[in-house]
């Protein structure tokens, strides 16, 4: 028969019994506990809990009462404890901003070397599309291709005269060779627009084989002169100039200031002549019967545009006159700064235009 549990005042318990040292005695036997003990047993149960929740273990009846456990190493392990896991917080968040920040980075890299690659095929678009348009128009294609030769050999002796700079191995003889290579290929120049502009000196003049930012700067089928000076200016602190060699420099630039003046003057004479020339009553009909009148008209427009041919080729010779002068002026290697100052300064003005024609198209 079963024991019914629930309604009887006595249950059956294992008994334990405990020494004062807190050892368990060999005690196996089967006791009954009556309601008292067991009212006295969850008081004490009830007790050890609100113990535990306040920070203090205690025990009633006679084992007495135990205060909370304050052990310095057990205090001191548990410190150290929580400063492992904060400091192990600390690296991991501090390791995912790492990851974070290295991604960023990367992600940019790739971003800018798509924007690079973006612009080489414009500016390498833009180039072809440039040599397409000078090309398209019926105009003196022997001149351009000439002038194309021209300045593909001029990049050759400009790397090798910056190379020899560069490498501290080419001493003034070597320089003073490059830089005479470099003047007599600009003569070579002159030589070329020269015949040209006796086949098509309106070509050579609106300098349509040249890219639109040089266009823009452009006078008389060139750059001026006193402003290529004026680009070395910007160069003298790096040339360590003498007093001499300013004051030569100032002259030649004032001498060449005073001649473009000149010629910009008579081009505007020569301009304005034509100009009255061409609009000419006496031109407007010329089935009138006075043809010796237009034929004497057309005779004084066609003069006017070889004179204009004529300050075209003493622009020139200004320009190579003035790098001439240069080179006596400087040393070897301060000529050789001067003429790769110029360079660059055309090379920008180039990459300039390219970039302008591929610009995005509204």
């Amino acid at each position: 028969m079963m024991h019914n549990f629930n309604s009887d005042p006595f249950y059956l318990t294992r008994s334990h019994e405990f020494d004062w040292n807190g050892n368990e005695s060999a005690g196996n036997g089967i006791q009954h506990v009556d309601s008292a003990d067991i009212t006295s047993l969850f008081s004490m149960h009830n007790g050890i809990k609100a113990s535990n929740a306040s920070g203090s273990l205690q025990f009633g009846g006679s084992l007495g009462q135990f205060e909370k456990w304050d052990d310095p190493i057990v205090a001191d392990h548990t410190s150290n404890h929580n400063e492992k896991l904060v400091k192990l917080a600390q690296n991991r968040e501090a390791a995912r901003k790492s990851r974070m920040r290295k991604k960023a980075y990367v992600k940019e890299l790739e971003m800018s070397q798509k924007r690079l690659l973006q612009l080489d095929q414009a500016l390498e678009k833009a180039r072809h599309q440039a040599a397409k348009q000078r090309h398209s128009i019926g105009r003196d294609d022997a001149f351009d291709r000439a002038h194309a030769r021209w300045l593909g050999e001029h990049e050759r002796l400009m790397d090798e005269l910056r190379s020899s700079l560069l490498s501290g191995e080419g001493d003034d003889t070597t320089v003073h060779l490059l830089v005479d290579a470099a003047i007599s290929h600009y003569g070579d120049l002159h030589g070329i627009k020269s015949k040209g502009a006796g086949s098509d000196m309106f070509h050579i003049l609106s300098g349509t084989w040249t890219t639109p930012a040089e266009r823009l700067l452009m006078w008389l089928g060139g750059f001026r002169s006193s402003d290529l000076l004026k680009v070395v200016e910007k160069q003298m602190q790096n040339l360590s100039l003498s007093e001499e060699q300013l004051v030569c420099i100032f002259n030649l630039q004032k001498s060449c200031q005073q001649a473009e003046d000149a010629l910009s003057q008579g081009m505007e004479a020569l301009q304005h002549s034509l100009t009255l020339t061409l609009s000419s009553s006496s031109l407007a009909r010329p089935s009138s019967g006075d043809v010796v009148d237009y034929a004497s008209h057309m005779a004084t427009a066609m003069s006017n545009v070889h004179t204009i041919q004529s300050f075209l080729n003493q622009a020139d010779l200004l320009r190579l006159h003035t790098l001439q002068q240069l080179q006596r002026i400087l040393s070897p290697c301060q000529a050789a700064r001067a003429l790769l100052a110029i360079n660059d300064y055309k090379a920008r003005l180039r990459a300039l235009s390219s970039l302008w024609l591929a610009r995005p198209k509204e």
